[in-house]
């Protein structure tokens, strides 16, 4: 995947589950010239030894040239943060996790999705938002899946409005969308 556009603004990336998506999104900020990495905003906890095994893969996969912050549920407190002069492009990986973990913390959504999205557009460092599109499938048999599903959607939405360019990611292969 390559990519040779200056990096500005906000990003969204969406695409299913290993679709390639986070590698792009890494990719996006080192091809800008951003030898150093970025900042990472990992939003996912380990719930248990299979989630803790896939956290660390995704550590060694993306190396050292990371700076990396481990924040499940305040995501806009650790943007905020990371909003400095010169400061490296921010990575948050992802918006799906955060969003599991608002819920199983029984947060209030839309108030965490409107903070998330006052704030967006007053950002001054390029961001890249990465999550799972889960639209696609089959309607949840559950009511916290259908929940789940539809806050996604809307968030999606949201953030689709907000950011200069979105790209949806499948089987490796970017596609722009907006």
């Amino acid at each position: 995947m390559t990519h040779t556009e200056p990096l500005a603004g906000i990003h969204l990336i969406l695409g299913g589950a290993r679709s390639g998506k986070s590698r792009f999104a890494e990719n996006l900020i080192t091809q800008a010239g951003q030898a150093g990495g970025g900042t990472y905003i990992a939003t996912g906890r380990a719930w248990d030894a299979e989630m803790t095994n896939r956290i660390d893969l995704h550590k060694q996969t993306r190396g050292d040239l990371w700076h990396t912050i481990e924040e499940p549920l305040d995501l806009c407190a650790a943007l905020h943060a990371c909003n400095q002069p010169g400061a490296q492009p921010v990575l948050v990986d992802c918006l799906t996790l955060w969003l599991t973990n608002l819920m199983l913390e029984d947060r209030d959504i839309e108030a965490e999705f409107d903070h998330l999205c006052d704030l967006v557009p007053t950002l001054d460092i390029p961001v890249v938002f990465v999550s799972n599109e889960v639209g696609f499938g089959i309607v949840p048999e559950n009511a916290m899946a259908r929940a789940f599903r539809d806050h996604a959607g809307r968030l999606h939405q949201r953030m689709a409005e907000l950011a200069g360019r979105v790209t949806l990611v499948v089987a490796g292969i970017p596609m722009q969308v907006k």
